[in-house]
């Protein structure tokens, strides 16, 4: 069965069973109707997943993986923030007058830094280190940039990526202020896999754990029913995730590098209403 089903199950269930409901308290997000959206949260979650057993996917419910693959090229590769340089539409109900989501994700990665070697933007620093000094302890990535956060259409849920090798292994610590367990958490998931395999590859290295902190993991209140039926489902076994042999540049990687074998989650015909 898969690892990422089996994470998920029991992250839910501890939420649903332990969680702290934040009902009494003001709250930003709005569903369509305006009504605030609350939550049911665990404060510190940690989840670690070994991309040499298994690509960490979902069979619980589908995971839209080519959608997750173009929007994480759409910040990490083409560090863009602009909605018509995606093909979903995920982004639509935070983009502004000029069609961007301000100077969020993507264009955090764009700028460029001085180092005493240079000006790099934070993910070509990252390249060079991985193959010039992977002993580094300094292969560090951040998306909250304070001084742009006024700019921003929404804040960096997934924030921060930490690289280190160990050996001829990549592996890697993702952080997140926030995490939606129903809309969001697997698709987190499956995008930095992918990246830190497309980081390994570029270096010569093979993807080993990517460990996964989130300081709030919470559930919405209108999604409860909905995760407590995918929680009884049985998990299936996972897919095998086929990366193109001939692609070894990191800005060579397009969605179509990328395919799973096996992949036969189960069908979820509900609609998921998004809170923002």
């Amino acid at each position: 069965m898969s690892y990422a089903d089996q994470v998920f199950i029991s992250v839910c269930r501890d939420i649903l069973a332990e969680g702290f409901w934040d009902t009494d308290l003001p709250v930003r997000p709005r569903w369509t109707d305006g009504t605030p959206a609350h939550t049911v949260k665990k404060f510190g979650v940690v989840n670690r997943y070994d991309l040499r057993e298994e690509f960490p996917i979902m069979t619980l419910r589908p995971t839209a993986f080519r959608s997750c693959v173009d929007e994480l090229l759409w910040i990490w590769q083409k560090k863009s923030n602009r909605i018509a340089d995606l093909r979903s539409h995920i982004w639509d109900a935070w983009a502004d007058e000029e069609g961007t989501i301000g100077r969020a994700y993507g264009y955090q990665l764009g700028v460029r830094h001085q180092y005493g070697d240079g000006w790099f933007d934070q993910v070509d620093r990252v390249l060079k280190d991985l193959r010039e000094n992977p002993a580094s302890r300094r292969m560090v990535t951040s998306l909250f940039n304070h001084h742009d956060l006024h700019r921003m259409g929404l804040y960096p849920c997934a924030w921060s990526m930490t690289f280190n090798v160990t050996g001829n292994t990549l592996n890697a610590v993702l952080n997140q202020r926030s995490q939606d367990m129903l809309t969001a958490s697997n698709w987190n998931v499956c995008q930095y896999a992918v990246l830190l395999h497309m980081m390994a590859r570029s270096a010569g290295l093979e993807a080993g754990e990517l460990i996964h902190v989130i300081a709030d993991c919470h559930i919405y209140d209108r999604h409860v029913p909905l995760v407590e039926e995918i929680i009884r489902r049985e998990p299936r076994p996972a897919p095998r995730l086929v990366i193109d042999p001939d692609v070894t540049d990191f800005y060579g990687f397009t969605v179509d590098s990328f395919r799973l074998e096996g992949y036969e989650p189960w069908a979820f015909g509900e609609r998921i209403e998004v809170a923002v």
